[in-house]
C-alpha cells in the first residue's frame, strides 16, 4: 500500500502504482492537512472575502468578484469550460499516473480541496477508472489547465473514462465500479485542474523508458562492438579516469563488463589503430546521455512532490496566496533536455548500423545480405533508422524557448511543457526502434562472425534477440520484426532496471 503525503513520492512507487497494481492511500497526517486547508476556504466563502479563483474569476477575470451563492456554480463551470483538449488521447499508462500526481499534490494540504475530492481521485485510481484525455491544449501555465480538466469532469460524473478497456461516459464508470460523482464547493475546480500533473506524468513515463533504453543501448553497442571486432582498449579505466565524469566510467565499465571473455574483439593495432566514433567514443556520449537522466530524475522527483496549483492556502498562517508554482518552465527544461538526450542515442545507434550494413566499412557481407545483390538484407531498415533519427531532430528542438500570450495577456508567458514532454516521450519511442534496428543487425553479423565467439554476456543478448526475431536467412518485411523487438525490449526483461 503506498500512502500519499505530498512529500515523499519516488518513481518506484508510481511504477508500482501503475505498472503493478499497488494500491494508494491518504496518509492520516496528509488528511489533517487538507481538512485544514479546506476550512480556510470555507471561511473565506463564509466572510465574503475576495480570492483568487474562490469569490473571483479566472485568468483575466481574476478581477471580477464572485458571490458566495456562485461559488460552487463558478467551480463547475471552470472544468466544462477548460475541458476542450484536442488530439489523440493520453495512453492510459499516463493518465492514470496522472491521477496519483494530482492526489498527492492534494495531499500537501496547500490546495483547499476537500477531503472527499481528494478520496474520490484515490478511489479512481484504485478501482482502475482512466479519464478519457486528448493531449493536446496544454500551454504548461497555469498548469495543465486543458487535460486537467477532462480528468476532473470525470469526478463530477462527466466526460468520459475507459473501464477495463470499455469506454464509458464519466457517470456510468463511476457507478460501474461503485463510487458516486462529487459536486465541487468552492475552489475545488481550480484545485484539481491548476497544476502540472500532465507534463509530470508524461515525462515520468518518458523517463521510465528513456532510462531503461539508455542501459540496453550499452549492451546493443557490446554485441555491435563485437560484431564490427571493436578495439577494446578505449574502454580502460585509466583512459576515463583522465576526464573523470562517473556516468562515463559507468559505460566504460558496463561495455567492459559486457565483453569479458569474447574472442571476436580485438586490441589498439592489432587489426586497426583506431575505430570510428560510434564505437570509440560509446562511454562519452552514452555517458553524457546519463547525465541528463540523472538532471531529468533530479527534476522529477521535485516535481512529483510539489503543489503546483494557485492560490495555495497555509494553514499554520492561515494565509492565501497567489503566486505561479504553476508554471511548467522546470520540467518544460527536463523535457526538452531529455528529448535531446535520447534523439543522441538513436543519431550514434544509427552511425553503428551503417558500420554494420555498409560493406566499405567493414569486411562482412553487404548489408547484411544471405545473397548480396540478388537479396537487399538489411539495406532498407537502416533507411527506416535515418528517417527515424532524422525525425527526432525536428522533435528536440526545445519547446521550451516558446511562449504565446494568453488570457488578454494576463498569462502572458509560459512553459510549453507539456509539448515538451510529449516530443521527448515520441523521440524515446523513436529510439527503441532505432535501437531494435540495432540490435537486429547486430544479432546478424554476430552470427556471421560465429555466435560461439561471443562473450557469454552478448550471447545471452543474443539469444534474447532471437527469442523475438529470427535470423534473415531471405528477404522478408522487417517491419514487424523491427515494432516487435521494439516493443519487447519496452516491456520484457532484458535485464535492464530503470532509474528509481
Amino acid at each position: 500500500m503506498i500512502q500519499l503525503d505530498g512529500d515523499s513520492l519516488t518513481l518506484k512507487q508510481v511504477a508500482g502504482a501503475i505498472f503493478s497494481g499497488d494500491k494508494v492511500k491518504i496518509s492520516d497526517e496528509a488528511r489533517v492537512k487538507v481538512n485544514q486547508s479546506r476550512a480556510i476556504i470555507d471561511a473565506i466563502v463564509k466572510q465574503g472575502r475576495s480570492v483568487y479563483g474562490v469569490t473571483t474569476g479566472f485568468g483575466k477575470f481574476s478581477d471580477t468578484v464572485i458571490s458566495a451563492k456562485d461559488a460552487e456554480k463558478l467551480q463547475l463551470n471552470l472544468i466544462r469550460s477548460h475541458a476542450c483538449a484536442v488530439g489523440e488521447l493520453l495512453p492510459p499508462d499516463t493518465v492514470r499516473t496522472m491521477l496519483l500526481l494530482r492526489a498527492n499534490a492534494l495531499a500537501k494540504g496547500y490546495s483547499g480541496i476537500t477531503a472527499d475530492a481528494l478520496q474520490l481521485l484515490i478511489d479512481m485510481l484504485n478501482a482502475g477508472i482512466t479519464p478519457v484525455i486528448p493531449s493536446q491544449g496544454s500551454l504548461g501555465a497555469s498548469g495543465d489547465l486543458a487535460p486537467l480538466s477532462h480528468l476532473a469532469l470525470v469526478l463530477v460524473g462527466e466526460g468520459e473514462a475507459l473501464v477495463q478497456g470499455e469506454r464509458l461516459s464519466g457517470s456510468e464508470a463511476l457507478r460501474r465500479v461503485g463510487l458516486k460523482p462529487i459536486k465541487l464547493k468552492a475552489k475545488e475546480g481550480l484545485a484539481l485542474i491548476n497544476g502540472t500533473q500532465a507534463m509530470t506524468a508524461i515525462g515520468v513515463m518518458a523517463y521510465l523508458e528513456a532510462d531503461c533504453l539508455a542501459a540496453l543501448a550499452d549492451s546493443v553497442a557490446a554485441l555491435t562492438l563485437e560484431a564490427l571486432r571493436g578495439i577494446t582498449d578505449v574502454f580502460a579505466p585509466d583512459s576515463h579516469l583522465a576526464r573523470p565524469y562517473p556516468e562515463q566510467r559507468l559505460v566504460a565499465g558496463r561495455i567492459l563488463e559486457m565483453l569479458k571473455g569474447s574472442s571476436l574483439t580485438t586490441a589498439q593495432g592489432e587489426f586497426r589503430t583506431q575505430d570510428a566514433y560510434s564505437l570509440r567514443c560509446i562511454p562519452q556520449v552514452h555517458g553524457a546521455v546519463q547525465q541528463v537522466l540523472t538532471y531529468v530524475r533530479e527534476k522529477l522527483l521535485i516535481e512529483i512532490n510539489s503543489a503546483t496549483d494557485n492560490p495555495l492556502v497555509f494553514p499554520d498562517t492561515g494565509q492565501v496566496i497567489s503566486g505561479g508554482n504553476f508554471h511548467g518552465q522546470p520540467i518544460a527544461f527536463a523535457m526538452d533536455f531529455l528529448g535531446i538526450g535520447m534523439a543522441e542515442i538513436a543519431s550514434i545507434s544509427e552511425r553503428r548500423i551503417e558500420r554494420l550494413v555498409n560493406p566499405q566499412l567493414n569486411d562482412l557481407p553487404a548489408f547484411l545480405s544471405p545473397d548480396p545483390g540478388l537479396q537487399s538484407g538489411m539495406m532498407i531498415a537502416q533507411y527506416v533508422a535515418a528517417s527515424l533519427v532524422s525525425e527526432n531532430k525536428t522533435l528536440a528542438h526545445p519547446s521550451s524557448v516558446d511562449s504565446i500570450p494568453s488570457s488578454a495577456n494576463q498569462e502572458d508567458h509560459v512553459s510549453m511543457g507539456a509539448t515538451a514532454a510529449r516530443h521527448a516521450a515520441i523521440i524515446v519511442d523513436n529510439g527503441y526502434k532505432v535501437l531494435a534496428i540495432e540490435a537486429i543487425c547486430a544479432a546478424q553479423a554476430a552470427e556471421i562472425r560465429g555466435a560461439e565467439r561471443l562473450a557469454p554476456a552478448t550471447r545471452k543478448l543474443l539469444h534474447q534477440i532471437r527469442s523475438v526475431v529470427p535470423p534473415l536467412t531471405e528477404d522478408r518485411s522487417m517491419s514487424g520484426d523491427i515494432e516487435r523487438l521494439a516493443r519487447s525490449m519496452k516491456t520484457q526483461d532484458w535485464g535492464m532496471e530503470g532509474g528509481f
